[in-house]
């Protein structure tokens, strides 16, 4: 992973000196609210329903063990023991005191971590697959190129104060899409053209929140070395002609939907002759450069412990479950994948105390060249085990909460923090997450069902991704009681499709029983070896409705 250099750490020291003037100017009341919100935005410092919440910048999802350690440390010292881990990859501390962040953000400093640009009307995190430069599949690696894009956008002033929010995600695999680009304001799909030369797939104007849209292709084919030249372009088309008078209206997909895909390509491509020969425009040499940083660990020679792993399968059931659901194959032989849930039931999915921090650091260190990953799915990877290792590391996961093998079921739901938290939302979304994993408990259950994927938001934000869940669920306000609205049909990979309402909502109390039918439903209805959202595509949603409202 990228490793700061001393330019880096002097912005980073000037940048906490900064914010920490201007706290102290705040709380001394020399900056009024007005004033003090953006620079506080800006350096990832929410006020929410009950207490500041911070918002830590994680590059692509990558972590090494003494930032791990460090997070730990500061959710203990700063916080209430515990933070959560979030769609964005990031991580949040939901409960800091304004007075103790730029103390907060100097121990991150130190640690080569930032909370520079998680809010406000800027280029956020980069994020992109959590396998990334371990999955066989790949085209490339696509984290230098994250990494090329997070160094471009930091501190752009250009960019600085956009309509809106501006997210932008990095695909290399040609089999899944593990980094959901199409609901992206720019989604970049790692390709080659016929000559073989590496390049980008341009997607533009997706999003979810009020309007969600799949994002359209703009360009079928980007040269690789002009990457940032071609962003900036769309960046300045967005600047000049996004909406600022309303800004539910002031997302580039808002702009994308008005011009058409294509009348906004063209005036993409207009701006991008002016400035596509410009210093901006990358050389072989700066992408080599930023591609050192991620060359690949000490890899061992190893082959594949096939047969000690079948028969550490054939001895121990749980352990063969926990191989099928989560762990997956690795590009190197004798290596694997291995996905650690925060989706034990009980647990608000995301959510880590200090002391797993810890040990998820222990375990880097131990299997994995000392780094781990966050997931767009809330969940941490160690992308380095060896194979030979597997069942040693899957005995001390439970323990430690990490062991439960529910990946990618129903229970490995996705949720945001909800009313619990958040000042934005309607409703509670944390509550709804725990009663559904309570009614669908049973591990076999769910592995009949399949890969379905449960996403819940407890607002429009959607920042649970509700819209491109194959069952998606809306906290929504009624005269000030909370009902849930259930959508189907979303998905997020390279068939992406946003989900369509069922219904009235619900009232809490109700939705593990809604669940339930939608579930009865897909089982009478699917053929042998048919996904939820493929036998959803097939039957429509006349079925589930009848059933739900019956």
């Amino acid at each position: 992973m990228y490793v700061y250099d001393e330019h880096d750490r002097l912005m980073a020291k000037e940048r906490v000196a900064q914010f920490r003037d201007q706290t102290a100017r705040a709380l001394a009341g020399e900056l009024e609210e007005d004033e003090f919100l953006p620079l506080r935005l800006q350096n990832g410092l929410y006020i929410q329903r009950l207490a500041p919440m911070l918002r830590i910048c994680v590059p692509y999802g990558m972590l090494r063990s003494a930032q791990l350690r460090r997070l730990a440390r500061i959710t203990r010292d700063y916080d209430k023991s515990y933070a959560h881990f979030t769609t964005r990859q990031n991580v949040q501390l939901n409960w800091p005191a304004v007075e103790d962040v730029p103390d907060i953000l100097a121990e991150l400093a130190e640690v080569e971590m930032h909370a520079n640009q998680t809010s406000g009307n800027c280029i956020r995190n980069t994020t992109t697959d959590q396998f990334a430069g371990v999955q066989a599949d790949e085209i490339a690696d696509p984290r230098p190129y994250c990494e090329i894009i997070r160094q471009w956008s930091t501190f752009h002033p250009e960019f600085a104060y956009l309509p809106r929010k501006f997210k932008v995600a990095v695909n290399a695999s040609e089999k899944t899409d593990r980094a959901a680009i199409q609901v992206h304001d720019i989604g970049l799909q790692i390709v080659r053209n016929e000559s073989g030369d590496l390049g980008f797939r341009v997607h533009v104007g997706g999003g979810l929140g009020r309007t969600p849209m799949i994002a359209p292709v703009i360009r079928e084919f980007l040269p690789e070395l002009d990457l940032l030249t071609y962003l900036e372009s769309i960046l300045r088309v967005y600047n000049r002609y996004g909406r600022r008078d309303n800004k539910f209206k002031a997302r580039i997909k808002i702009l994308v939907k008005a011009l058409t895909p294509e009348g906004f390509s063209e005036k993409v491509e207009t701006e991008w002759a002016h400035i596509k020969d410009s210093p901006t425009r990358l050389t072989p040499e700066a992408i080599e450069r930023i591609q050192g940083y991620f060359t690949e660990p000490d890899y061992a020679e190893l082959s594949n412990a096939t047969d000690q792993l079948a028969q550490q399968r054939f001895e121990s059931r749980a352990f063969d479950q926990w191989l099928q659901h989560n762990v997956d194959t690795h590009k190197k032989p004798g290596y694997a994948i291995v996905s650690l849930t925060l989706k034990e039931t009980g647990t608000p999915p995301g959510d880590v105390t200090d002391q797993q921090l810890e040990h998820i650091a222990d375990l880097a260190d131990e299997y994995s060249f000392g780094e781990a990953r966050v997931t767009h799915y809330q969940n941490v990877v160690l992308a380095d085990v060896r194979q030979d290792r597997l069942f040693e590391l899957w005995q001390q996961l439970g323990p430690l909460g990490f062991g439960t093998a529910n990946l990618h079921t129903l229970n490995d739901i996705i949720c945001c923090p909800g009313g619990d938290f958040c000042a934005l939302a309607n409703a509670k979304s944390i509550p709804v997450a725990e009663a559904i994993q309570r009614r669908f408990d049973n591990l076999d259950y769910l592995y009949d069902l399949g890969n379905i994927d449960l996403n819940i938001s407890g607002c429009m934000n959607a920042c649970g991704h509700h819209h491109v869940g194959n069952i998606g669920v809306l906290g929504v306000d009624k005269k000030g009681q909370e009902f849930y609205q259930v959508s189907l049909g979303g998905a997020s990979q390279h068939d992406a499709s946003i989900g369509k309402i069922l219904g009235p909502s619900f009232a809490q109390d109700d939705m593990p029983d809604v669940i339930a039918k939608i579930i009865d439903v897909y089982i009478d209805k699917r053929t042998e070896e048919e996904s939820f959202v493929d036998t959803y595509r097939r039957v429509g949603i006349s079925p589930f409705k009848e059933r739900v409202y019956a």
